[in-house]
């Protein structure tokens, strides 16, 4: 497809963050955006021409959002991959990454196994049926070890941390459906990388470094505080991996480090929250990287500004309550800050509300910057 202004229209299974944050990606190229969420009035409606409503999985929905699209795409993988392929064909409307790369990943199970397949290194792991299973699995990868649903798990939800054999069985509990096990790896850093597919080419952002609390992203620092080496390590196990999956876009590679080893935690097929440094921190952002990607458009250059921090602003509420974030104004005084809000109406306790990115110059000192972002954060809250 080649470009024109004004453009084609993508359609966009999912109407959140993501969403909305391709909608505002897509705008400056003449590209139109549809979305269709469960959501009435999603996060991503302000910003995008049309937001249907329906589950990601509803056929009406979902072709509804065909016939209006010339490419879809989707921001979450609860997107149903065989429903995507049946309206693709009906309306001739095609569907980026593929549905066989999102069905690929929706199961970790199988994710896992494809990526070992290819001698991409994984931590080990084992499918578990059972609790006796469970048990049969981790007398041979040993005690720690993570649990995970192999389906439908996010943000921590879906994963259980088992710490010996008293727990096998009230861990096995608390995953509904299918289940795998895999051995404690145990990081010294969680790094990402973002890469994107496009026509015939596929590229990488530089390696981002994460902080988790409570499974939930907390900040990604960029570069990552590692050696050259380790971030090369990291970008060539990431093209790797886009190397195995099928049809154009952005992919979000989870990784551990551990002694300067390097081993593939997840992969999301869309644009990931650790990418989110890239709207100030980069050349392209992951989101227009995403949209040119989808309608087979040149990629964009990824070369990093400068060192940059993101973080999360997560609803430090204890229970649900209408969204008023304070402290804005300082956010907005800071040279180099950038706030982002999503425009959720409901705050939640650990909800994703938005997050805030600090762009620093080259000859910054990161941790200092990484202090800055902190203090920035921590300024803004949910209570009044």
């Amino acid at each position: 497809m080649q470009p024109t202004a004004p453009g084609p229209t993508l359609g966009v299974v999912g109407g959140g963050q993501l969403g909305r944050m391709l909608g505002e990606a897509a705008a400056p190229l003449g590209v139109e955006v549809v979305v269709s969420d469960p959501t009435p009035d999603p996060p991503a409606a302000p910003v995008v021409r049309e937001a249907l409503h329906g589950d990601f999985d509803d056929p009406d929905a979902v072709a509804a959002l065909a016939d209006r699209a010339d490419v879809l795409t989707y921001e979450i993988e609860l997107a149903d991959p065989d429903l995507l392929e049946r309206v693709s064909e009906e309306f001739d409307t095609p569907v980026h990454p593929a549905p066989d790369t999102l069905r690929t990943i929706q199961d970790k199970l199988v994710q896992k196994r494809r990526l070992r397949a290819a001698g991409v290194p994984v931590p080990p792991f084992r499918g578990v049926g059972s609790v006796a299973a469970l048990h049969d699995a981790l007398d041979d990868l040993g005690y720690p070890a993570m649990l995970k649903a192999r389906r439908g798990g996010y943000d921590g939800r879906g994963n259980v941390p088992i710490e010996s054999p008293d727990g096998v069985e009230t861990a096995f509990g608390r995953i509904e459906g299918e289940a795998m096990v895999e051995a404690f790896v145990p990081f010294e850093r969680e790094l990402s990388v973002i890469g994107v597919r496009g026509v015939d080419d596929r590229r990488t952002f530089a390696p981002g470094e994460n902080v988790h609390e409570e499974e939930i992203l907390r900040e990604t620092v960029v570069p990552a505080r590692v050696s050259d080496d380790v971030r090369e390590r990291a970008k060539s196990v990431a093209r790797d991996v886009l190397d195995l999956m099928d049809g154009r876009g952005v992919f979000g590679i989870e990784l551990f480090e551990t002694g300067g080893e390097i081993s593939v935690n997840e992969i999301a097929p869309r644009p990931h929250n650790s990418g989110h440094w890239t709207i100030e921190g980069a050349l392209t952002s992951q989101f227009e990287q995403h949209v040119r990607a989808a309608l087979g458009w040149p990629l964009g250059a990824t070369d990093r500004r400068g060192r940059t921090v993101m973080t999360n602003l997560l609803g430090d509420v204890e229970k649900p309550e209408p969204a008023a974030l304070h402290g804005v104004g300082r956010v907005l005084a800071e040279p180099g800050a950038t706030l982002h809000w999503y425009g959720k109406h409901e705050a939640r306790p650990l909800r994703k509300m938005g997050h805030l990115t600090l762009a620093g110059e080259e000859d910054d000192d990161t941790n200092d910057l990484l202090a800055r972002a902190r203090d920035l954060r921590d300024d803004c809250t949910f209570d009044s």
